[in-house]
């Protein structure tokens, strides 16, 4: 390859998955680490020093810093911004969603071989969707699926609920009303066609849609 490298953002909590991914970009001759950050907010701040990024590869729940989906939606409301490559091990309908939303270029796990990921990061630099294939088959089982799909919203509230959130707590946390709260959870119970909360978290826990712990 010829030309500059692509220079990587790793934004990740744990500073020896920062270390091992440096140190695999590093043998590469085609991508740099230029910066690190250890939650959304830190990547902020090098964004706003002007660290010039081509990509950023970013966690999504990070301690009790800013996460990742967070990040994402306010690096893409700038102008002109990195594409963002999520790189979790987090692969639930929820957090996938909730990811994408935000504006994130692609998804992909931890686990996923190292050149895996390198093509998932030039692709990010091109502008194209990557996807881990576990992602994408769940994508495309949610767009196939003939029963109606939870909306991130509604896979929020649902996660929320599963953590024995009250309906007024999850207003709180949400910035929404109670009313508002009660009108997601009618729909939820529709569409995982349950008539209760445990019976939906149950549901919802055996598809895979929301993690719990």
């Amino acid at each position: 390859m010829t030309g500059a490298p692509l220079r990587i953002l790793l934004v990740d909590d744990h500073p020896v998955v920062r270390h091992g991914l440096t140190a695999m970009f590093a043998d590469r001759p085609d991508m740099a680490v230029v910066a690190e950050a250890a939650d959304g907010r830190a990547a902020l701040d090098v964004l706003d020093a002007g660290t010039g990024v081509d990509v950023i590869l970013m966690d999504l729940r990070m301690g009790t810093g800013m996460d990742g989906v967070t990040a994402i939606r306010r690096i893409t409301e700038r102008d002109a911004p990195p594409p963002v490559l999520v790189l979790t091990t987090y692969d639930t309908d929820a957090d996938i969603l909730a990811a994408v939303e935000a504006g994130a270029t692609g998804y992909m796990l931890k686990d996923a071989p190292p050149d895996q990921l390198c093509e998932a990061v030039h692709a990010a630099a091109r502008g194209q969707t990557a996807l881990a294939p576990d992602v994408a088959n769940r994508l495309m089982a949610r767009l196939r699926s003939p029963s109606p799909a939870l909306s991130a919203r509604e896979l929020e509230i649902l996660g929320l609920l599963a953590r024995g959130l009250s309906n007024r707590a999850i207003s709180r946390e949400l910035f929404i009303s109670e009313a508002t709260v009660k009108t997601h959870l009618v729909h939820v119970f529709d569409k995982l066609e349950v008539d209760n909360r445990t019976a939906a978290i149950t549901t919802a826990i055996q598809r895979g849609l929301i993690r719990v712990g």
